[in-house]
């Protein structure tokens, strides 16, 4: 392979001339030959067996030429790469422009380089920390919901359904008098209250008792999803095998011990509290990171190729169809169930994905800039974070993940936290308190009344 020129096309793209040599392809058309031969039948001659030269006396000389392209086209193309010292993030088109015995084969590669980026500013970033403050109702409030979720259903037989309950009941549809698809169940659980059905319809069960067989009347909302039933008038028979109501737990000591470590409920109320803090401390430090981030973006100036913006939101999509994939669902179950398309989702993640590439090159050359490094010893800690992480030997995470990668990552943590440790985070201003003064006439008719009031007394 050689390199003949590199020219400069338009911002971000240069066109790379390359060249095979003639005895690297006749090499490759011998190899291909005697490979490709085995398949092509002539008559005459066993299948596989004709000479070379028949084969192509028959087929054109050059049979072979399109399979000799293809096993030096991705070689040279790589090499070509390499030898022009660009950082090439895609190759958006190749031609082959000539190929021959003689000449050998002649290649154009359109290829799309890393963007110059420019970022000034980075350092005295502003962003506001709220202040961090846990009620007593907050407290109260997270208490209700681990209550909540320790509670249990017992059957109601002495009263109506009531909204909250959950009801069992059959249910068949009529419209116009004949059942219709989808609209019957039996030993169907129905919270009521929920609005888990159409409007009407479970208003109408609540005042029923178990053992009830009636009828309710609802209309089906002029955008229901099923173009049959949108705006129509229905009935449905309904029977009522069971009402289940939520206990929930009292709140005491021994409530206090059956869902946490403590003895009693102050003690759990103390530490429900501690986590609520911590964990309210850690959301707005990462709102005040996301501040910073969002900061470092607009900073960011540069021509950023459409191409490294669809790389960036197909890997999205990967890492997303993964995240799926480790629920037990596929990417294009999803895009049935949510009747989107392939164009859809890749609008939807188009946003983020191109925020999360800014924010990529912003570190980059804040690190460049900065001079930040990262030891071989920090690449080794980060081998055996993600062995330990994952469960396997760090040989195996090596062959996984490579050195530049985990460089990069390392280095680009490093550019954020010197951002960070160099931005001007201010704490957010208490709300003022306001208070009503009193007007001149009602303090004096006050004062009035307090003298009289004393004279009296005395």
């Amino acid at each position: 392979m050689n390199l003949k020129a590199t020219n400069k096309t338009e911002t971000n793209k240069y066109e790379l001339e390359v060249e095979i040599s003639a005895e690297d392809f006749n090499k490759a058309l011998s190899e291909v030959a005697k490979t490709e031969g085995k398949k092509m039948s002539v008559s005459g001659f066993r299948k596989g067996h004709a000479p070379r030269s028949v084969i192509e006396k028959m087929y054109g000389e050059n049979v072979f030429f399109e399979a000799a392209v293809d096993k030096l086209y991705r070689p040279a193309m790589q090499d070509a790469i390499e030898a022009s010292g660009l950082e090439v993030i895609a190759v958006s088109n190749a031609d082959v422009t000539s190929v021959s015995r003689e000449n050998g084969i002649e290649l154009k590669l359109t290829v799309v380089v890393k963007p110059v980026i420019t970022i000034e500013g980075y350092k005295g970033i502003e962003a506001t920390k709220k202040n961090v403050e846990v009620t007593d109702e907050d407290v109260s409030a997270e208490l209700v919901k681990v209550q909540d979720r320790n509670s249990r259903m017992v059957d109601v037989d002495n009263r109506g359904a009531l909204t909250g309950d959950t009801a069992v009941i059959d249910f068949e549809g009529f419209c116009d008098g004949k059942a219709f698809e989808g609209g019957k169940a039996e030993g169907f659980e129905l919270s009521l209250g929920s609005g888990q059905f159409i409007p009407g319809f479970e208003d109408q069960i609540v005042g029923h008792e178990v053992g009830d067989e009636f009828e309710i009347s609802v209309k089906f909302p002029e955008d229901y999803q099923a173009e049959e039933l949108k705006g129509k008038d229905a009935t449905f028979k309904i029977k009522l095998h069971q009402i289940k109501r939520k206990e929930l737990p009292t709140l005491d000591d021994e409530f206090a011990k059956d869902v946490s470590e403590f003895d009693t409920l102050d003690e759990y109320k103390n530490s429900l509290r501690e986590k609520l803090q911590s964990d309210r401390e850690k959301q707005e430090e990462t709102n005040v990171e996301n501040q910073i981030f969002d900061a470092l973006i607009e900073k960011v100036q540069g021509e950023i190729p459409e191409e490294m913006y669809e790389q960036e939101v197909e890997e999205s999509i990967n890492n997303f169809a993964y995240r799926l994939q480790s629920q037990g669902l596929n990417l294009e179950t999803y895009l049935k169930y949510t009747g989107m398309d392939v164009n859809a989702i890749k609008e939807q993640f188009r946003p983020q994905s191109e925020k999360q590439l800014k924010l990529r090159l912003a570190l980059e050359k804040i690190a460049e800039l900065e001079n930040l490094e990262v030891s071989d010893e920090a690449v080794e800690e980060e081998y055996e974070k993600l062995a330990k992480q994952y469960n396997m030997e760090v040989a195996q995470i090596k062959n996984l993940v490579a050195e530049t990668q985990i460089r990069a990552d390392l280095k680009n943590q490093k550019a954020i936290d010197f951002v960070k440790e160099n931005a001007s985070v201010k704490a957010e201003k208490p709300a003022k308190k306001t208070t009503r003064r009193k007007s001149t006439k009602k303090a004096a008719e006050e004062k009035t009344e307090e003298t009289a009031e004393a004279k009296t007394e005395e």
